[in-house]
């Protein structure tokens, strides 16, 4: 199996923590975005919240407790877990769940541990907590962006993977629940390429049939997105794609994903979490990276049929001027 790692550790169970961040992202995440370099709004209340729950892989539930939290960080170590459960609209036992995600035995061991910041009593500005939390997510995004950059000065295993995948016909993309954007997204573009992309973005009882549809038309490999959190049918389906011979290049946050110990090739992107929900620009960039080096194996084909798809598109007044 061929890796291609930098980011954060995976677990099988869909767990992660996130990679600390190089020190010059933690010194500007909540500058002043007027100013990068100024570092002023660093000891503020949400952003030692901020710096407490981002290490966490939480679910979406618990990152809206995490988010009010952050808003209301002054208060936040006296706030009660009933108190917490009314301001950010969710259950009591889902603050109690949230306290444990983050390694406490219960809420109230969590509010122990937020008195002992020594969280600053001032009250932020919506604006100074809405910075904090955006330009720290943003910068979350360039540090995943900046590892893929490290990573690809060693353009082998994104060749070794194109390899795999250029000369099936057709080629399957997998993506399922937060795979489906990636998937879709590749399976755009790589139509205008290669003859017949089939893009599987969704579940169930049929997923298997229209692999074994595939392979019987000549398919060889599949493209599979598998990023947090890891659906279930994904590694079956990956399963199956195995057994019936197919070659598998997965593009996932870690090596560790369930779907690596399935696949023939593993290209790590990671994934940043800080907002209520993942945000997956550096997979979807390496797809296109891949898509790329399926194209340079054979690249008077793809330049054929881009040509020909600009001529259709001319034809048909697609694109406006």
């Amino acid at each position: 199996m061929v890796a291609v790692d930098g980011t954060s550790d995976s677990g099988a169970d869909g767990t992660r923590g996130s990679v600390p961040e190089p020190e010059s992202d933690k010194d500007h995440k909540s500058g002043d975005p007027g100013n990068p370099g100024e570092s002023d709004n660093h000891d503020s209340p949400s952003s030692r919240l901020l710096a407490l729950f981002e290490q966490h892989r939480l679910t979406p539930t618990q990152r809206r407790i995490a988010h009010c939290l952050v808003r209301h960080a002054g208060e936040a170590p006296y706030l009660s877990s009933v108190e917490v459960a009314q301001l950010a609209g969710v259950s009591q036992p889902s603050v109690t769940r949230f306290a444990v995600a983050l390694g406490f035995d219960g809420y109230p061991s969590l509010r122990a541990r937020l008195r002992t910041l020594g969280l600053p009593v001032r009250t932020e500005t919506e604006a100074e907590v809405h910075r904090n939390e955006y330009v720290g997510a943003v910068h979350a995004e360039i540090a995943n962006l900046t590892r893929l950059a490290e990573q690809l000065a060693d353009p082998g295993p994104v060749t070794r993977a194109a390899a795999l995948l250029a000369d099936s016909r057709p080629l399957i993309v997998l993506g399922l629940r937060t795979g489906m954007a990636p998937a879709r997204g590749f399976g755009y573009f790589a139509a205008k390429v290669l003859p017949d992309v089939r893009v599987l973005d969704e579940g169930g009882s049929l997923l298997a049939d229209r692999l074994d549809q595939a392979r019987s038309a000549g398919a060889t490999g599949v493209l599979c997105f598998a990023l947090p959190r890891y659906p279930r049918e994904l590694t079956d389906a990956l399963r199956t794609a195995k057994d019936m011979g197919l070659r598998i290049v997965t593009i996932a946050d870690g090596p560790f994903a369930p779907a690596a110990a399935l696949s023939d090739a593993v290209l790590v992107a990671g994934v940043s979490g800080q907002l209520v929900f993942d945000s997956c620009g550096a997979p979807m960039l390496l797809g296109q990276v891949l898509l790329q080096a399926m194209c340079d194996i054979t690249p008077g084909r793809a330049q054929a049929r881009l040509e020909e798809f600009d001529r259709q598109a001319a034809d048909r007044n697609l694109f406006e001027s």
